[in-house]
């Protein structure tokens, strides 16, 4: 009792002393709201322009980003503090969704794309404030936040690359003005210059979708002074979002978006120069690169793959993504901090149930935040290395675990049986039956109401046994499928979900929903070199489906659900190709925690 009155008296006397001085004090590995930093009324907020190292729109001058800064009035006075950096291409508005800008789906696989239409950004926004974002949270726990425009939006110079290595050298040059190694302008065209006197040169970047690629895309330079970075559901490879294993595949809720539409959709730079970063980058560059007509990797899209850039990361990371994320899909980041951890970076991952974005809890950010940028050992480093919110649970209450994936999960591989038009099988032990099962393409019918169908020609659909009891899905499912096609190209789509499905208007994703993929049969071989199908032709390919980490409850069957276009993000050829399976050379694996005798065990009757 004597010490707890002697830590609470001790705690008492430092938050005193630092309300009284005016800088900012931790407890329970927090940084905590300074009361004198509070007052908005007197923070001082102010802009200017940071010279780059490159000239991305051709006007033989270093680009200058336009950078905007709020912080407490007290560090006119002499307080350093570090910094709450975010970085965005969407603060000065965008050109809209309008569906005449996206590309035309409607069309066979393998042809050229109708042209599409082009919209110019009609730019909005006021300097000095450039964005609002993080400065509640963060300005009265005694940081500094800085926001800047990305290259060829809103003031900044430049050009937009989506991608390209002007977006990730534009946020360390304003890191490096932060650590007195760049020139800072008052004016866009000016000399006067400005200095951060005010900056202990510590910096950590968080932000979601867009804004959170931008933070590992900072990290990826190796830049001094980048301590921590919070990517938020982070856009780590342009070809991992409108492309799957070979196949032209859009971002959920974007039917039609490739990269020169996001390209048009953010371009929001000065006037003059948009006509020659058109010519230059949209039409020239990504024209000659995207390539919707094979859907193969290549040159262009490695260079916008953040993945083969980490050598140099060192900033500490904070990722967080949901699993039921369709736009920017969980793959992202998986595949990140799975590097990550093994660069021996400090890495924790936070993932929720939920769709697109969702940050970490507070207490998480401001202990990292903490840890790296003040400096304070409140032992975060040795805090459990993921986080994941349960089906049930708020966002704000996540399970720890010891990784992710499960350590405890094991690969189980499932066999099917047929059942064509109805339901087959979904089993551990091959059947003795060979066979082979058609299915009729029709882009028209959603994968929900193939997945609810008792009968149907135009997917194969194949069930476990009921489960008795629950069982623990953690890490990437993976499919071996072979498959023949009754033409030269076709869609391949892969479901997996929980059935019976749940019709209540306020179902969750979870409750039926447990994973998806998507494939180009012509990429059987490689990534980077598809080959035309021999119509009829058996070809086998393996491909991973999403990361998952679910429970799927007792009562529960789980089905592997297979079909040809996926209304919401294939291209959506005329009905009528046809894919037939080879059921005796296709097998589905899934991570099961306790492997092989925990799933036996759930689907064995009176347990």
């Amino acid at each position: 009792m004597k010490k707890f009155i002697q830590l609470s008296l001790y705690f008492w006397i430092l938050t005193f002393h630092a309300q009284e001085k005016a800088i900012p004090f931790f407890k329970n590995g927090e940084a905590q709201i300074v009361k004198a930093f509070e007052d908005s009324s007197k923070w001082i907020r102010h802009d200017l322009w940071v010279e780059t190292s490159f000239d991305s729109d051709g006007d033989g001058k270093m680009d200058r980003m336009h950078v905007a800064i709020t912080r407490p009035y007290q560090t006119e006075k002499g307080l350093r503090l570090p910094i709450v950096y975010e970085t965005s291409p969407y603060y000065a508005g965008t050109a809209g969704n309008l569906p005449e800008l996206f590309w035309d789906v409607k069309h066979e696989l393998g042809e050229n794309p109708k042209p599409r239409a082009h919209s110019e950004v009609k730019r909005i926004g006021k300097r000095p404030i450039i964005s609002n974002s993080q400065i509640k949270t963060w300005v009265p726990r005694g940081y500094i936040v800085v926001h800047s425009s990305s290259p060829g939006t809103g003031l900044s110079d430049g050009a937009p690359t989506v991608g390209g290595e002007n977006e990730s050298l534009a946020p360390k040059a304003v890191i490096d003005w932060l650590n007195g190694r760049a020139k800072g302008f008052s004016s866009r065209e000016g000399f006067e210059q400005v200095k951060a006197f005010w900056s202990t040169g510590k910096v950590g970047m968080t932000g979601t979708s867009y804004n959170g690629t931008l933070p590992l895309a900072a990290a990826t330079t190796g830049v001094e002074g980048l301590e921590a970075i919070i990517p938020i559901a982070p856009n780590t490879s342009y070809y991992h979002y409108y492309r799957s294993h070979g196949l032209v595949r859009s971002p959920g809720g974007y039917l039609g978006e490739d990269i020169d539409v996001l390209y048009d959709f953010i371009h929001s730079g000065k006037e003059e120069n948009r006509a020659r970063n058109n010519k230059v980058v949209r039409d020239y560059e990504m024209v000659n690169g995207m390539d919707r007509i094979t859907g193969d990797y290549n040159d262009f899209w490695a260079k916008r793959d953040y993945l083969l850039q980490m050598k140099p990361m060192k900033a500490a990371l904070l990722m967080a993504h949901g699993f039921n994320d369709w736009n920017v899909m969980p793959e992202h980041s998986y595949r990140i901090s799975k590097k990550a951890i093994e660069m021996g970076i400090p890495t924790q991952i936070y993932y929720h149930q939920n769709g697109h974005g969702g940050p970490p809890p507070l207490k998480m950010m401001n202990r990292w935040f903490t840890r790296y940028l003040h400096g304070i050992e409140n032992e975060v480093e040795n805090d459990p290395k993921a986080w994941i919110v349960r089906e049930n649970d708020g966002q704000k209450k996540p399970t720890p675990y010891e990784a992710y994936p499960n350590p405890s999960a094991r690969p189980v591989t499932l066999y099917l049986e047929a059942g064509a038009p109805g339901i087959g099988n979904l089993q551990l032990k091959k059947s003795k039956n060979k066979s082979k099962e058609t299915l009729t393409d029709n882009y028209s019918i959603t994968g929900v109401s193939l997945a609810k169908a008792k009968i149907s020609e135009n997917r194969l659909l194949f069930l476990s046994p009921t489960l008795q009891q629950d069982i623990h899905v953690s890490g990437v499912p993976k499919i071996t499928i072979n498959v023949a096609s009754s033409k030269k190209a076709s869609n391949l789509s892969v479901w997996l979900v929980s059935l019976p499905w749940n019709n209540e208007w306020n179902a969750k994703t979870t409750d039926n929903l447990i994973t998806r993929g998507w494939a180009d049969i012509q990429n059987y071989k490689s990534l980077t070199k598809s080959k035309p199908l021999t119509p009829g032709k058996f070809y086998s390919m393996t491909f991973n489906l999403q990361p998952d980490d679910q429970i799927i409850k007792k009562g529960q069957q789980i089905g592997l659900l297979i079909f040809s276009s996926d209304y919401q993000f294939t291209l959506h050829p005329k009905p009528g190709t046809k894919l037939t399976v080879n059921l005796d050379k296709t097998s589905l694996e899934i991570p099961v925690v306790g492997g092989f005798d925990t799933f036996e065990k759930a689907i064995k009757k009176n347990n």
